[in-house]
């Protein structure tokens, strides 16, 4: 089993012995340390309040209450919005004047995971040092709960992703009008979560009227693996083709990573989803835009097409909107189909990305495949590595470093070495107990060979 606390959260499998796994002693330890955290930074205030809601794996609810029972026994008061997503329990938090929320959900990680992912008093992801004492609280376990006339108040919104859609609606650089004129069929793989639930309506309120849904009952019994990858989505890539769909949308079970699928039932390429609106964006506004590291080079070639600026952040959606905020951002977000559009708010959304990305086809004109036939070609190979307790990873990476000090070599987030054509990013992953190894490359085999010549290359580092 597995338990991984991080400064990003708490994320493991379900079951086993506490400590080792996300079991409800460590749901309590960790939602009273978060909670403690709140209390301690909010001295002042003798009534704070916490935005909950979930993604809908089969533990979710369990998890939800342990987390809303063990905030009410601190003393604060907790707004369930139950079913939902992670951008629309974003912004209820700052909606609802809320001084925080969690989000439980172990996003593109299988079944058996769940997570607790903490936001503070904006909707964001807390940042390194806050979650570093937040860990620290719950190592300590100085975590001092309230007294009975002062539990507490628990309350249920079933309104939340409503609410989420009229805000996009909204939104100026989201044309309805444009949208329903197109007449698009637009066919839907929402693993059985919380897409399901929210995707449907959004597309109805654009004027998208004929819709293929597959996987779209919120019932948290994955058909595939819920990462939105190209060799899991085999139903969705026949099923576009074969109703006459315009394109397909991906997303995973807390839906905040998007993938499209062209009509012709060929990836779009979960790195172009961020390309595309960003090329939409920067036609009507000139500006900056932001990606990490682990992040195609297309972004950087189109900010620069539109006369436009780009810079790139360590992996993480914390730090990319860190950087966002530092170069006022118009757009940015993460390779992995992840849209963070700051006029709306300051975390990644695959409601806002689609309708952002419906505006842009609507105005092209074109089908998903020329669009994407538009943009550089650029390909990409993610590949991850085994963790074994035995392993210094710190020690592999710097001898990777200094292995290829030659060429142009950022640590910033692990290693990236970028070659002329080409480049590698080697991180250890916050979330799960692997080494992430990301490639890209002129083609896909390039991108395919560079992958496996490092893992080869590390796998040699360790045994050194």
């Amino acid at each position: 089993m597995t338990l991984i606390k991080s400064i990003s959260g708490i994320r493991g499998t379900i079951g086993g012995q506490p400590g080792d796994a996300l079991t409800p002693v460590d749901a309590v330890q960790f939602a009273a340390a978060y909670g403690t955290w709140l209390k301690n930074r909010n001295a002042s205030s003798d009534h704070l309040k916490v935005v909950i809601g979930r993604d809908a794996r089969p533990s979710g609810e369990m998890i939800s209450n342990l987390v809303g029972s063990t905030l009410l026994g601190l003393g604060i008061d907790v707004v369930d919005v139950g079913l939902s997503t992670t951008p629309t329990v974003e912004m209820m938090v700052p909606e609802f004047g809320a001084d925080g929320g969690i989000i439980l959900t172990a996003s593109h990680n299988p079944i058996n995971w769940n997570a607790l992912k903490l936001l503070n008093e904006k909707g964001e992801f807390v940042n390194a040092q806050d979650g570093a004492d937040i860990l620290a609280i719950a190592e300590a376990g100085n975590m001092d709960f309230a007294e009975v006339e002062k539990l507490g108040a628990y309350s249920t919104y079933e309104h939340a992703i409503a609410d989420h859609i009229k805000m996009i609606l909204a939104l100026e650089e989201v044309d309805v009008h444009a949208i329903k004129a197109a007449n698009f069929k637009v066919a839907i793989d929402a693993v059985n979560s919380t897409g399901g639930i929210s995707i449907p309506p959004l597309l109805k309120a654009l004027g998208v009227n004929d819709i293929v849904e597959l996987y779209c009952e919120p019932t948290g019994i994955f058909p595939h693996n819920p990462e939105p990858l190209a060799k899991h989505l085999g139903d969705i890539m026949k099923a576009v083709p074969e109703s006459g769909a315009d394109f397909g949308v991906v997303v995973d079970p807390d839906v905040d990573r998007l993938a499209l699928i062209s009509e012709d039932g060929t990836m779009f390429g979960e790195e172009y989803t961020l390309v595309a609106v960003a090329d939409y964006l920067l036609s009507k506004e000139r500006g900056h835009a932001v990606s990490n590291l682990s992040s195609s080079r297309a972004l950087r070639d189109i900010a620069e097409k539109h006369d436009s600026t780009y810079s790139a952040s360590a992996v993480g959606e914390v730090n990319v909107v860190t950087e966002m905020k530092d170069k006022q951002a118009v757009i940015g977000g993460e390779g992995n189909g992840g849209i963070i559009f700051p006029k709306l708010h300051y975390g990644r959304d695959s409601l806002v990305g689609i309708a952002l990305f419906l505006t842009h086809l609507a105005n092209k004109k074109m089908k998903v495949s020329e669009l994407r036939a538009s943009y550089p070609d650029y390909f990409m190979a993610k590949e991850k590595i085994q963790l074994t307790p035995d392993l210094d990873v710190d020690a592999i990476l710097a001898k990777a470093a200094e292995t290829y000090s030659n060429e142009d070599v950022s640590t910033i987030d692990g290693v990236k070495i970028n070659f002329e054509k080409s480049w590698v990013h080697l991180r250890k992953s916050n979330t799960e107990p692997i080494i992430r190894v990301y490639t890209e490359a002129p083609t896909q085999d390039d991108a395919n060979a560079l992958a496996q010549r490092f893992i080869d290359e590390l796998s040699a580092f360790a045994k050194a």
